[in-house]
C-alpha cells in the first residue's frame, strides 16, 4: 500500500449514463487512474517527494513523477465534479456572477470552453480556473499539466484524452464535450471557487 490511494467515486459507475458509460468509467477510473496511483507510489521512495501533497509534486517534479501525480490530481478533480443522473443544471451565486462578468454569459462561456477542448491537439485537458484575484480563465493543458503550475486555482475540467470518451463517442470529441454539461455538479465547482 502506497501513500496515495485510488479515489472512491462519489456515485455508482453507471450513474453518469448515457453521458459517460459504465464501461468507460470502468476503464478510465478502474484502469487508467488506478495505474497512475500505482506508478506514482512506486516512484516515491528516494524521490524527495515522499511527504509532499499532489499539488506540491505537480508544481515541483519532472518526468514520470510529474506525469503520474498530474494525472492523479487532474482525474480526482474530474471525477469529483460530476453528479449522478444527468440534470443539466447551471451555476448559481457568486460563480454564476463571475462567469457572466468574465465571459459575458453562461452560454458564451460554454461555447468558448467547448471550442478550446475540441481544438486542443493531442491529449490533455481544458480547464476553468480562477486567478489570485478571482478572475476566471480558460486554459488548455497538454498531457498531465494542471493550472496549479501557472498559479491558478482549478475549478472545472474536461478530459480530452481519447480514453475519456472513445468507447462512447469514438472520434466525436465535440459531441462528448457538449454532453458533459448535463452531469456537472455546479455546487462542487462553486465550492472550489469560494474556497
Amino acid at each position: 500500500m502506497g501513500k496515495f490511494e485510488l479515489m472512491a467515486l462519489p456515485y455508482a459507475p453507471e450513474a453518469l449514463e448515457p453521458v459517460i458509460s459504465r464501461e468507460t468509467i470502468g476503464f478510465h477510473h478502474g484502469k487508467h487512474l488506478s495505474a497512475y496511483v500505482n506508478n506514482l507510489n512506486g516512484l516515491l521512495d528516494g524521490s524527495g517527494f515522499e511527504d509532499a501533497t499532489l499539488e506540491e509534486i505537480v508544481c515541483k517534479a519532472t518526468g514520470g513523477i510529474l506525469n503520474n501525480a498530474g494525472q492523479i490530481l487532474n482525474h480526482e478533480l474530474y471525477f469529483g465534479q460530476f453528479i449522478g443522473q444527468p440534470i443539466n443544471s447551471e451555476p448559481t451565486g457568486t460563480l454564476a456572477e463571475a462567469i457572466s462578468r468574465d465571459f459575458g454569459s453562461f452560454d458564451a462561456f460554454k461555447e468558448e470552453f467547448q471550442k478550446k477542448g475540441a481544438a486542443l491537439f493531442g491529449s490533455g485537458w481544458v480547464w476553468l480556473s480562477a486567478d489570485k484575484d478571482g478572475k476566471l480563465v480558460i486554459t488548455q493543458e497538454t498531457n498531465a499539466a494542471n493550472p496549479v503550475q501557472r498559479g491558478l486555482k482549478p475549478l472545472l475540467t474536461f478530459d480530452v484524452w481519447e480514453h475519456a470518451y472513445y468507447l462512447d463517442y469514438q472520434n466525436r470529441r465535440p459531441d462528448h464535450l457538449a454532453a458533459l454539461w448535463q452531469i456537472i455538479d455546479w455546487d462542487v465547482i462553486r465550492e472550489r471557487y469560494q474556497s
